[in-house]
Parts: C-alpha cells; sequence; structure tokens
C-alpha cells in the first residue's frame, strides 16, 4: 500500500460544505479489517446528498463520501479474503458514516465485502453499482412473487435514471414487456435501445384514477420514485402483481386503500439495498454477472469521470441531469 494516496475529501465551514482532491494516509482510513485498493466508483443520489450541508446524510467532517467501490484486496486479517481478491462493496455504512470509495485506499469490516463473480469486472461492477444492484432486487421481487414474462407488461418509473435503467435492461434481457415512464422525452429512442418496447409520458402514469380500483394495465411495477402516484398506480395493477418501491425522488408520502390487496392479491414489496443479507446479496451478483447482466445498459448508458471530475459528477445528479449511470475512475488504469 502507498504511503500517501488520493481522496476526494467533503469539509465543513459554517453551512458551507466543500470537496477536493486531498493527499490522505493510511493511518487517516478508518478502522476495518480489509484494505482495498479502490479502482472504481460511481454516483448515486445518496453521494449528492453527502455533499450538501442540508443532505442529512454526513454527520463528521471531513469525510469521504462514495457508498460504492470495486478494485483488489492489498491486505486483510480476515480468512475469508486474501491480497489479490477482486471485491466490491454496496450498500452499509460506506459513504455515509465511514469513509467511502471516492479514494484510492479504502478500509472496511470484511463482512460488507462481496467476491465479484466470474464474468464481471471492476468497472461493470460499477457500472452496476447500488442502482443496478436495487434494480436486480427489485426484479428479483417481482420473480420470486410469480410474476412471468407472459403475464403482461411491466413498469418502470423513473426510467433513465440509474435504477431504471439497469432495470429495464434487465427485464428486457429476461424476455419482458418493459414500459419505461420517464419526463425525459427527448430520451425516449435511447429507452427503446435499452429495450423499453413502450415509452410511456410521465404525467400519463401520475394521473388519479377514479375509485378503488382502476382498469388493470401492469403485471408489476418497479418504482424507485414513490410519491403520491404511486397509491394511483396500486390501483392498475393486474391479479396478484408485484410492485417494487426502492425510492422517493417524488416523494415519501402516499396514499391507498386496502382493495387493491385484498380484491387483487397485489404484492407491495420494500427493497432494501443497503443491509441487505450477505447471502442474498451474493446471489443478486452473481445474477447480474451471468443471466441477467445488463449487457445493453453497460453498452451505452454510462459516463465516466475522473476523481478531480466528481463535484461535476455529483451536481448533475443533484440537479436530475444524470442519465443513465455515472462511473468514476478511482486509480488510472493501465492502457491495454
Amino acid at each position: 500500500m502507498e504511503q500517501t494516496f488520493r481522496a476526494y475529501v467533503l469539509e465543513k465551514q459554517g453551512e458551507e460544505v466543500t470537496g477536493s482532491v486531498q493527499q490522505l494516509t493510511a493511518d487517516q482510513l478508518p478502522e476495518g479489517t480489509v484494505t482495498v485498493k479502490v479502482d472504481y466508483s460511481d454516483v448515486n443520489y445518496k453521494d449528492g446528498l453527502a455533499s450538501r450541508a442540508d443532505g442529512k446524510v454526513v454527520n463528521e467532517y471531513p469525510f469521504v463520501p462514495g457508498i460504492d467501490l470495486s478494485g483488489e484486496v492489498v491486505e486483510s486479517s480476515d480468512s475469508v479474503f486474501q491480497p489479490g481478491d477482486q471485491v466490491l462493496c454496496t450498500g452499509y455504512k460506506l459513504g455515509v458514516s465511514h469513509y467511502g470509495g471516492y479514494s484510492e485506499y479504502a478500509r472496511v469490516p470484511a463482512e460488507w465485502l462481496v467476491k465479484l463473480p466470474a464474468g464481471l469486472s471492476a468497472e461493470e461492477a460499477m457500472m452496476i453499482g447500488t442502482a443496478g444492484f436495487t434494480a436486480a432486487m427489485s426484479v428479483d421481487a417481482l420473480v420470486q412473487g410469480g410474476v412471468q414474462p407472459q403475464d403482461g407488461p411491466i413498469l418502470v418509473t423513473g426510467a433513465t435514471g440509474g435504477v431504471g435503467t439497469m432495470a429495464v435492461s434487465i427485464l428486457s434481457r429476461l424476455g419482458y414487456e418493459v414500459h419505461a415512464s420517464s419526463g425525459k422525452a427527448e430520451q425516449s429512442d435511447w429507452l427503446q435501445k435499452l429495450g423499453a418496447s413502450q415509452v410511456v409520458a410521465r404525467q400519463d402514469t401520475e394521473q388519479p384514477v377514479k375509485g378503488a380500483l382502476g382498469k388493470t394495465a401492469w403485471a408489476g411495477i418497479i418504482d424507485p420514485t414513490g410519491g403520491a402516484a404511486l397509491g394511483e398506480r396500486l390501483k392498475t395493477v393486474k391479479y396478484r402483481g408485484v410492485v417494487a418501491v426502492s425510492g422517493n425522488t417524488a416523494g415519501v408520502k402516499f396514499e391507498s386503500s386496502v382493495f387493491p390487496f385484498i380484491l387483487r392479491g397485489v404484492q407491495l414489496i420494500g427493497i432494501d439495498s443497503v443491509f441487505c443479507p450477505v447471502d442474498i446479496r451474493q446471489r443478486i451478483w452473481n445474477h447480474l454477472a451471468g443471466d441477467w447482466k445488463p449487457e445493453t445498459a453497460l453498452q451505452q448508458g454510462v459516463t465516466v469521470y475522473d476523481m478531480e471530475e466528481i463535484p461535476q459528477a455529483l451536481a448533475t445528479v443533484l440537479a436530475g441531469q444524470a442519465v443513465g449511470r455515472q462511473l468514476i475512475r478511482i486509480h488510472n488504469q493501465p492502457e491495454a
């Protein structure tokens, strides 16, 4: 491990949070049983919030953000991981209360790590990241709930975002008919290239539905947006359909009745990718390296930033202008 290394560090003065690339030493890293040379990280909305004083993510400064990382083990006091192992880390306290992935080296508890499955590179793992992992967990909720491709279309809300992009790609690969909902009409052609059979205007999926139940439209919904429209969408889900909710970019509250659940057997499932048990975590990542690999999204839905460009990437995601996934290149990779 190098004596000094680069990290993107947040500092707070008064009510203002600023970030810059600084030199750190190994003794500045937090406690943990495994030290990782970080090759890649990515950008999630939570990373953007971490960079704001009012973001309610980070409580102590200075701090290194980045809720995801992938790279190579360089030191380990845990028997499960050996130097040279390729690993990834998403969720837990990483980038929230524990120094995160925007650093050339990171030290974390072994139980937070997943060995990189065969078929997935460190770069691809962070192209997927928490957003893709959340999308895959949402798809898994539909599969485990019994929703099959022949049952009808699946609605994906917030389809140009990180979770939505990956969900469209995964569902399409598995043979589902995907209807992508987005407020970015100019991205319709791109969403169809990702695998959406139809692109639906966001306002059309947010319309109030008269009465306790409406005409059925969806065999399932992957919803990383939440908000009041969720209550209306529940009224249009087919018998024994599944709704997987993973986010709140459109709001935290919605109203509903018991009727979608007791008359149509609709299943409303919450998706938590932060503290997901390790056995489920490894199973989902194995899918993402194999039969669920979101090839189309990996090939055409990624913007790459270097560490010095992290402020630009964070500003983009906070402004709601991010399309697809944003990859952060931490260690400069050798040219092939």
